[in-house]
């Protein structure tokens, strides 16, 4: 994004130009997250982000035409962040019993819920994003591959469609998550954490 050079130095360091561009563009995006949590998205503004991030607004347009761009660029940072997470989780989650493996998905969602309340928003704004079809597919076989370790006589599609249920069992929690109190928000992850405990239990166990 912007005009700043996306050459690296033939040593694999970035160039000092290339590195200050970027460090400006994540101030740009971690302003816009606090601007958008606090304000929502229809009433922030960019002139907010720009004294939020301390640049100019002139800086701010040099890397994001618009607020839209800049939700979009932060949708797309949020979802690279999750994939990272969950890759974790998928290459650990082979040792953990299905009850601690269940606690352990729920809370990496309500963890990054809670760190970014941004995410909120940007899922409810009139944003067009539409997340990478190939990532999507690679979160859901990283997780399909976690199911075939627990129980090694599940065929490939049967894994896969197991993972998009769990994975949809918790996308599920997000918006009830995000309309309840602190107190009710623990509540509902120990519901959720049941829910998915159970299912899973229910889907990895050994046929007769």
């Amino acid at each position: 994004m912007g005009s700043h050079s996306t050459s690296t130095p033939p040593s694999g360091r970035r160039a000092p130009r290339q590195q200050r561009g970027e460090q400006r563009v994540n101030m740009l995006l971690q302003a816009a997250a606090d601007v958008f949590a606090e304000a929502g998205y229809e009433a922030a503004t960019m002139t907010q982000i720009a004294a939020r991030s301390g640049s100019s607004i002139g800086a701010v347009y040099q890397y994001f035409p618009n607020k839209e761009a800049l939700a979009r660029a932060l949708r797309t940072s949020y979802a690279d962040e999750m994939a990272v997470r969950w890759t974790a989780l998928a290459d650990s989650g082979a040792a953990l019993r299905i009850p601690l493996l269940a606690q352990q998905v729920v809370a990496l969602m309500t963890g990054f819920l809670e760190e970014h309340p941004a995410y909120f928003v940007l899922l409810a704004a009139p944003v067009a994003y539409e997340r990478n079809a190939d990532a999507r597919q690679r979160l859901r076989s990283a997780f399909a591959g976690l199911l075939r370790a627990h129980a090694d006589w599940l065929d490939a599609a049967e894994a896969q469609r197991i993972a998009t249920v769990a994975l949809q069992i918790v996308k599920s929690m997000n918006p009830l998550y995000a309309a309840a109190s602190a107190a009710e928000r623990r509540l509902l992850a120990e519901e959720f954490t049941q829910a998915l405990a159970a299912y899973l239990k229910a889907r990895l166990k050994r046929p007769a």
